[in-house]
């Protein structure tokens, strides 16, 4: 490979589909009584406010995270031209009634569209769906693409312990298919936090990804990419721990005959039709994927605006020394191709 020097893009053309939005307020319920989880915001440090969920405080967040221009003065300095951007995964709220989840998801919904109309062609929505019920998940879907003019919707990487892969889900991923909808899956409440063993982020640290890569491997075990080859589906965090599970499922596809019989095409090639994004903070790691999952399967993703976010995302990628056609993928092309941006 060459070295990062000799293909450094020296521009802001990169396209970010990973990051998040909060907004400055929550609407009150509509109704008799509020959810006890319904979120509401707290005043906290200089431009920071409290999301406070279950009267606990879930995450501090600065104004950036509702702020279009501040958004958008960041992205310049972090190399890029567009950004994706999606609601806090914990504001899913697939734990709630799904008349009250779907209540607070068209309001973030709105709140993002307003963000995208503001931002001069800078931005690009990805909205939500309540989809502990599929048939307001449907109408919400359609809602985001065809009124909002949304690229897609973000999931979480279960829904209440389910796999995002799980059967039950297809009307929803075929509805994306028609619709040209991309998915991004993000962790969500991740399984095993009692076996982590430390304070509170390790659950962002080590849990999400070990679920979304859980998440992944659910779509390859139950061929949800076989059954819809024309679905876009992205995962976050690099995919997560799919990059270690998957050479282990595909010896054990070629070893025993439940799994061959079960799973109707090899699970490397399967992976291969995915999308995933780079936000791994390492630049081995970073190369190792793109050699597993092909250098047209990567794009950026950075977790902005969030504490625990990757900086310069277009150097990370030229510092894993690809060439300046694989830079060119990872950094724009491929979320072109991802986001339905392309002509």
């Amino acid at each position: 490979m060459s070295q990062p020097s000799a293909t450094r893009l020296r521009c802001q053309c990169g396209i970010d589909a990973h990051a998040h939005v909060v907004p400055e307020n929550f609407p009150r319920y509509l109704g008799a009584a509020a959810p006890a989880d319904w979120p509401s915001m707290a005043p906290a440090h200089a431009c920071h406010r409290s999301v406070m969920i279950a009267g606990k405080n879930y995450r501090t967040v600065s104004d950036k995270c509702w702020d279009t221009a501040k958004r958008l003065q960041d992205l310049q300095a972090m190399g890029l031209e567009l950004q994706a951007v999606s609601p806090m995964p914990e504001l899913l709220s697939y734990w709630m009634e799904a008349a009250d989840a779907q209540q607070l998801l068209r309001f973030l919904n709105e709140e993002i569209a307003r963000m995208v109309a503001d931002s001069g062609g800078k931005l690009v929505g990805l909205g939500a769906v309540p989809l502990q019920d599929m048939a307001l998940a449907l109408r919400e879907l359609d809602y985001c693409v065809n009124t909002l003019g949304m690229a897609g919707v973000e999931v979480g990487s279960n829904i209440n312990g389910t796999p995002v892969g799980a059967p039950q889900f297809d009307p929803f991923f075929e509805a994306c298919e028609q619709l040209g909808a991309a998915v991004f899956v993000h962790a969500i409440r991740p399984a095993g936090m009692e076996r982590l063993v430390g304070p509170a982020p390790l659950q962002q640290v080590l849990g999400y990804p070990t679920d979304v890569g859980l998440a992944a491997a659910s779509v390859l075990t139950t061929n949800l990419i076989e059954r819809r080859p024309g679905l876009r589906i992205a995962f976050s965090h690099g995919g997560g721990t799919l990059g270690l599970l998957l050479p282990r499922l595909q010896q054990g596809w070629g070893v025993f005959p439940a799994l061959q019989e079960g799973i109707a095409a090899s699970p490397r090639e399967q992976a291969r039709k995915l999308f995933y994004d780079t936000l791994v903070f390492d630049a081995p790691t970073l190369a190792h994927l793109v050699s597993l999952y092909g250098a047209s399967q990567m794009l950026i993703g950075t977790d902005y605006p969030f504490n625990f976010h990757e900086h310069a995302p277009v150097e990370a990628i030229e510092a894993a020394g690809f060439d300046a056609a694989t830079c060119e993928l990872l950094v724009r092309a491929n979320a072109e191709r991802f986001l339905g941006l392309q002509q």
